[in-house]
């Protein structure tokens, strides 16, 4: 496998540098525009990176973009059908409760569901940040374009972005009237699980003069993938159902947009799997094979969220160097509710309730303009985020006879983010090749907390207490505030070789802030307790090459080397008391060196191929944390991998377009492969995620003017099974007399072949 391996990385390496070295002087041009799928592909994406519209290939950054159309070719539904798609990108769902994201660029990831760790991959959703990684994954739909910046963002982001950042852009009211909708069918095709459903369709159109209209609505119902083993029925039902209102008005120098997004979902909990874990334990009383998708669980579990997202968007042409000034004002509400089968057993032995509820409001008010040979970009930004979290351990209740858990832990807390930043940034154009970049940003950050201790807060059957923070009857055994400052910055510079290939290189420095640990369940308060911990800093260096090759392809390629001090972890362990207990810290001082190439690449005129290849080294330098846990912080655990690392990331595909009888219709295939190196889970590398292999396909055909698509999907085609994560559990829990071992591994759905329909308006 490991040769396999190698052959693939280096035939897409020579293809990337083959293509981009012949293509340039030895395709000729195309003799006319490409059809359907294919000039979707070659659409030049404008993206809002550095806070002003410009094309993704003039960005001086590590960035990869999706168009509206790019979108639709390649059916993504929400952001884990991206999961694998970019070189050096991991962009996956926890898994232990639906739409928690543990995204990971370069190296820099989370392995958490806990809703007061910060990612390091900032979400940004119209321009307002998310400020908790839990009703991320959620089904999308109607969206103009997704950016993805790899590396740290440190000068013009909100907070929290040491990773990188995830840009979601919905579609705006268009000033002729238009409508679409599309109808979804797509499922399990071995006959496991049911059907899943989809309904998406919007309205636009102006409304007056100066205002325009859209409505946006989705609805995805979905019978379950799997089949639970316990009682041998469907599993992962789902319901989702979104709409989104938006509103223009605009006058000669004043635009504003309104939106609101409302979304209820809910369904089952997650298809938990145990299998042999890192200690080489079973799971008792059934164990599975980790590369397969079986599963037996008594607790089914449910989780249900409704999420309300309202932003204000107000930009202001003003005669100072011709500029604008841009307020973005947001407000979110998240509420959510679950319970997970975390022992993934079809006996009762560690079920897992919660509830999760957030508000968060926040405004940035920038300014872009440009003097002489200067384009300057200045503002401040606000943040405040309120957390109301509870988590309930109900412990082997097969101890009772399944009439009640044996043991009750209640804990959670309450938890205060209040963020006030400043930033500036200039691009000053020295002559015609060469722009030199500037940056500073300055945070402060307070966070303030009340937590109650889960260990500290447990009843015996058959006394049985119950409590929980969000409804106010819980007891708080830790309380503390905090107050962080950072300064960040960025030097860089940009020159073009010619009109079609321009390089670029940058230092720049990011923060992640410090915080506590709402999940508190370790007696050791003092060394293992709630926090806090201190902030995190990452110093990128890059270098990188654009280029635009003949008939609209690109090749980018960046090298980078990432300097991490005080990285923050989670430390996930197995406990026989609490079943896991997860600590935050900050564990380590660590480096990451690593590139990546890109390119598209037009062959004759139907004909495109796209392929990435990214591959990064992480190492740590300075552990200040006993990682393996054998009592020593030593060389030990400087040997030790860094988790959500993958070594290697590549995908190779191709898309081809014809023109099908008189009537102007098109037929557009495509076919992609995508590979990701398998990984680590827990700091200890016990815990491991499997390497992915994800092939997808697809046959669209649409009439004159794409006014009817009829369309034929399949994704994860070679049935991959991928886990959200790998949690190792004890080897007996509350009781020597009771055994558990194996692991808790939420799996995602395997392969998937579905038929779309849409009508464009």
């Amino acid at each position: 496998m490991k040769s396999t391996k190698l052959y693939v990385i280096g035939f897409t390496l020579f293809s990337l540098i083959f293509l981009g070295l012949v293509l340039p002087t030895s395709v000729v041009a195309q003799e006319e525009e490409s059809s359907d799928a294919t000039s979707a592909l070659l659409e030049e994406v404008t993206v809002t990176a550095r806070k002003r519209e410009e094309s993704a290939q003039n960005v001086p950054l590590s960035v990869t973009a999706y168009g509206a159309r790019q979108l639709e070719a390649l059916k993504v539904r929400d952001l884990q059908n991206l999961a694998v798609a970019m070189p050096n990108v991991a962009m996956d769902d926890i898994g232990t409760f639906r739409s928690t994201a543990n995204f990971s660029i370069r190296g820099l990831g989370i392995n958490s569901s806990i809703p007061s760790i910060d990612p390091t991959v900032g979400v940004f959703v119209d321009g307002v940040y998310i400020g908790q990684n839990s009703g991320v994954i959620l089904d999308m739909f109607d969206i103009k374009s997704i950016e993805v910046l790899r590396g740290p963002q440190g000068t013009l982001f909100g907070r929290n972005v040491t990773g990188g950042a995830v840009l979601i852009n919905t579609k705006r009211p268009g000033d002729e009237g238009e409508f679409s909708a599309r109808v979804a069918l797509d499922g399990n095709p071995n006959g496991d699980g049911g059907l899943n459903r989809y309904v998406m369709a919007s309205a636009s159109g102006p409304l007056g003069d100066n205002m325009g209209g859209r409505l946006s609505f989705y609805h995805n119902d979905d019978d379950g993938w799997f089949v639970n083993q316990f009682n041998g029925e469907d599993f992962g039902e789902s319901k989702t159902t979104i709409f989104r209102p938006v509103f223009t008005w605009q006058s000669e120098n004043v635009d504003m947009t309104l939106r609101w997004e409302h979304l209820e979902s809910d369904g089952q909990g997650p298809a938990s799997q145990t299998h042999t874990n890192g200690l080489g334990v079973p799971g008792n009383a059934v164990n599975f094979d980790r590369d397969s998708f079986d599963f037996a669980i008594d607790g089914e579990g449910f989780v249900d969220i409704e999420n309300d997202l309202v932003s204000l968007e107000i930009n202001w042409n003003v005669a100072l160097g011709d500029g604008r000034v841009t307020n973005i004002f947001g407000w979110r509400d998240y509420t959510a509710m679950g319970e997970s089968d975390i022992d993934a057993q079809p006996v009762w032995l560690f079920h897992a309730p919660f509830w999760n509820n957030s508000e968060q409001f926040s405004n940035e008010l920038r300014y872009n303009g440009t003097f002489d040979k200067s384009n300057v970009t200045a503002g401040v930004f606000w943040f405040t985020n309120e957390i109301n979290y509870h988590e309930r351990r109900n412990l082997v209740g097969v101890l009772t006879g399944n009439a009640a858990p044996f043991v009750r832990q209640d804990g959670g807390g309450n938890y205060w983010v209040d963020t006030i930043a400043a930033f500036f940034s200039i691009d000053y154009q020295v002559d015609d090749d060469w722009t030199v970049t500037g940056g500073i940003r300055f945070t402060n950050e307070e966070k303030k907390v009340e937590i109650t201790s889960l260990v500290r807060n447990t009843s015996v059957f058959p006394a049985l207490t119950e409590c929980n923070v969000t409804l106010g009857t819980c007891a708080f055994d830790f309380s503390d505030e905090e107050e962080w400052n950072a300064w960040s910055g960025k030097l860089g510079f940009a020159y073009s070789i010619a009109d079609d290939r321009r390089i670029y290189g940058h230092w720049s420095r990011a923060q992640r802030s410090g915080g506590y640990n709402l999940r508190n369940t370790a007696i050791d308060t003092v060394n293992l307790g709630p926090g806090p911990f201190d902030e995190e800093t990452v110093d990128n260096l890059e270098f990188g090459f654009k280029s635009e090759l003949a008939g609209g392809g690109r090749l980018n390629a960046a090298v980078f080397y990432n300097q991490i001090d005080d990285m923050q972890r989670e430390i996930n362990l197995s406990d026989p008391v609490s079943g896991v207990v997860q600590v935050l810290k900050n564990t380590a001082d660590a480096n990451i060196l690593g590139f990546e190439i890109d390119g598209t690449f037009p062959i004759g005129s139907n004909t495109v191929l796209q392929a990435s290849l990214g591959w990064i080294d992480p190492e740590y330098k300075n552990v200040t944390f006993d990682l393996n846990g054998d009592g020593a912080i030593n060389q030990a655990d400087e040997d030790l991998e860094l988790p959500r690392a993958a070594e290697w990331t590549y995908s190779i595909g191709l898309t081809h377009s014809v023109d099908v009888g008189n009537g102007g219709g098109h037929l557009s295939g495509r076919v992609n492969f995508a590979y990701r190196d398998d990984s680590l889970y827990t700091d200890n590398n016990l815990g491991i995620l499997l390497e992915q292999e994800m092939l997808d396909a697809g046959l669209d055909y649409s009439t004159a003017g794409g006014r009817w698509v009829l369309s034929i999907y399949g994704r994860n085609l070679l049935n991959a099974v991928k886990h959200g994560g790998d949690t190792q559990l004890p080897s007996t829990l509350v009781s020597p007399l009771v055994n558990v071992g194996g692991t808790f591994s939420p799996l995602a759905k395997g392969r998937v072949v579905g038929v779309e329909v849409g009508f464009n308006y």
